[in-house]
């Protein structure tokens, strides 16, 4: 491969995950060297739904998007994911095709390990099969959890949730109101109007620097209360 791996950078990232860092050190060296790296450039598939499953991928740098297509054609979004993250687990159990597409939101960075070389792994550490599995039940929790909001929560509780996850523990969100738009299946006219009230209610505000969240307890109660309804 053309890229290179700083082999012990790819080690530390590994022992972030939640799977991986079930492993001993020396395992995680191992499929460190055996890993092969690959990038990806944005608006471009890591892979599709319907693809063979035949590795899982070690996210090193940039941001994916989890998502699937209605039978009209409409993308829709399940989830990001950003560094470190473990991608494609499913193909380390059964072996079967992917269940959605993965695509670059930012140039992003991987590692690929072949299936072969995971169920190895996992086989002489079994500890790292039950995070394996545990790891795999949040996510569909969390899964469960987006398509309950996408229903219940209006254009409001669906802006402010996005925002504070997008946000993190950081005091801004840098996303585009374009992409905050697509990510929450609204339109950016509509997002719009809705930041510049919030901005007149002094919630955020808003600059070159993306969106300062000023009154995080105030989108966590519209949040709250739009799921109460």
């Amino acid at each position: 491969m053309a890229d290179k791996v700083d082999l012990q950078s790819v080690e530390a990232a590994l022992g972030k995950t939640e799977l991986m860092a079930a492993l001993s050190d020396a395992t995680r060296a191992r499929l460190a060297k055996q890993g092969q790296p690959c990038t990806v450039e944005p608006g471009k598939l890591l892979f599709a739904k319907g693809d063979k499953g035949d590795a899982l991928y070690v996210l090193l740098e940039g941001e994916v998007e989890v998502r699937t297509s209605t039978e009209a054609g409409k993308d829709v979004r399940l989830a990001s994911l950003k560094p470190p993250a473990v991608i494609g687990e499913m193909a380390v159990l059964d072996g079967g095709v992917r269940s959605a597409d993965i695509c670059a939101i930012r140039k992003s960075r991987f590692l690929r390990i072949h299936r072969d070389q995971a169920i190895s792994a996992l086989e002489s550490e079994p500890q790292a099969l039950l995070k394996l599995i545990t790891e795999m039940s949040r996510r569909l929790r969390n899964a469960d959890t987006a398509l309950e909001d996408a229903h219940t929560l209006d254009l409001g509780g669906r802006l402010a949730q996005r925002l504070l996850e997008e946000a993190g523990d950081s005091p801004s969100v840098t996303l585009t109101q374009t992409e905050i738009a697509r990510r929450i299946g609204a339109s950016r006219e509509k997002v719009n109007r809705k930041l510049h009230e919030w901005v007149d209610e002094g919630w955020i505000s808003m600059g070159r620097a993306g969106i300062k969240l000023i009154a995080r307890d105030k989108l966590k109660a519209l949040i709250q209360e739009a799921r109460a309804n």
